[in-house]
């Protein structure tokens, strides 16, 4: 069988484990990597791959995982997209998911192609989860708690604000869905942690929840990538009442977004061209293998 042949574009912390997940993944074979800098400076793990400065360098590309920071997601797949390219991305901000589906689903219809967007744990593989606990109390609540640990996206936010020279955002579960955000920087000499409080206070990733920002020597010797999740569902099943549902996780952060990046790059393949989040995608078709093998062992 031809194997899916994916692109990742971006090579930080989650197209490093993309590419870990991609590799062990038997229908799927690296199409190439696009980086900022191309093959200039390129980390020794990556020798031998085709490493370029564009997509367009790269021949039959089925996918492209976007493993970008979010804010640049949708300008890199609509170019993706334009050349009928499938893309998946991570996108986070879970006030924009609506918009950032009406756009590019226009473009992927018009490219013949598909976009499965914020294919990450959260929005993501929770998002189904979420589903599901709402399908079997369809009244209640459903509280996700995350935490305690590292928020990749966050973190990039952080450190692109003036006054940083490096930061790490953690965010940590106060219950009921209710969460503040640590913010430990290193900062610029003359800057001080308040004109950064200010800064972050006023970009939409932080503005909605308790935020402190902790001046510190050395990021790195802070900096643990693990994560985890709480979801909690209390409601209705047609008229019982209290019905409880939990789903909990521990993860290192980058490497479960590498994983669903590349599960949603494989259900790419499966559906008719527009957008999709996960929740509008048969679960089975991030799985590898023959449907009736699956469905014999799954259900």
């Amino acid at each position: 069988m031809k194997k899916i042949r994916v692109a990742i574009v971006g090579y930080g912390n989650i197209g490093r484990y993309a590419l870990e997940a991609l590799l062990a993944s038997s229908d799927m074979e690296l199409a190439g990597i696009v980086r900022r800098n191309g093959a200039a400076d390129c980390p020794a793990e990556l020798a031998g791959y085709e490493i370029v400065k564009s997509i367009k360098e790269l021949k039959d590309v089925d996918v492209a995982i976007l493993s970008t920071p979010t804010r640049s997601v949708e300008e890199h797949a609509k170019e993706c997209l334009a050349l009928g390219i499938n893309t998946v991305d991570s996108f986070d901000i879970h006030t924009q998911i609506v918009q950032l589906r009406r756009s590019l689903d226009a473009a992927a219809k018009a490219g013949n192609a598909v976009s499965i967007i914020s294919a990450g744990w959260d929005p993501g593989s929770d998002s189904i989860v979420r589903t599901l606990m709402q399908s079997l109390a369809p009244k209640g609540l459903t509280w996700t708690n995350f935490g305690p640990g590292m928020s990749m996206g966050h973190s990039v936010v952080a450190r692109s604000k003036k006054g940083v020279k490096n930061a790490l955002s953690m965010t940590m579960p106060q219950g009921a869905g209710i969460h503040s955000r640590l913010v430990y920087v290193e900062l610029e000499e003359g800057f001080t942690a308040q004109q950064v409080y200010d800064e972050l206070k006023a970009d939409d990733y932080f503005a909605h929840d308790e935020l402190h920002v902790i001046p510190v020597a050395s990021v790195d010797e802070c900096r643990d990538m693990g994560h985890g999740v709480l979801l909690e569902r209390k409601g209705v099943s047609g008229k019982t009442q209290n019905q409880l549902f939990e789903f909990k996780m521990k993860i290192n952060n980058p490497a479960l977004t590498g994983q669903v990046l590349v599960n949603a790059a494989r259900a790419a393949m499966k559906q008719k061209a527009g957008c999709y989040t996960m929740v509008e995608i048969p679960v089975i078709d991030f799985l590898p293998g023959d449907r009736e093998e699956l469905i014999s062992h799954l259900v």
